[in-house]
């Protein structure tokens, strides 16, 4: 049995750069960074706002899981969703294109 004080666990920035190093899985990483980037920008603007899911879920007329789905990428949402997603937050929704 592995013992506390024999393991070793990396810093994740460090982890990220290892694992980042296989080409494929460095591909698959950026062909998902649009969805990783939707994500982030939902978490951080309800965390600014200091609600819980379950506030965000009553704002939108919605439950709590499909916005525990929409943080874990298991949801595809719509333009009209993140719209009323970002009013719900406070925010303003901006969509770019980037050569």
């Amino acid at each position: 049995m592995i013992q506390p004080k024999d393991r070793k666990h990396l810093d994740f920035n460090t982890w990220k750069k290892q694992v980042l190093k296989d080409p494929e899985l460095k591909a698959e990483y950026d062909r998902q960074q649009p969805e990783f980037a939707v994500i982030r920008a939902i978490v951080r603007a309800r965390s600014m706002n200091g609600i819980s899911q379950e506030e965000l879920a009553k704002k939108l007329g919605t439950k709590q899981s499909v916005i525990s789905r929409l943080e874990s990428g298991r949801a595809n949402p719509s333009i009209g969703f993140l719209k009323k997603l970002a009013q719900a937050l406070n925010s303003h929704l901006e969509i770019k294109f980037t050569p």
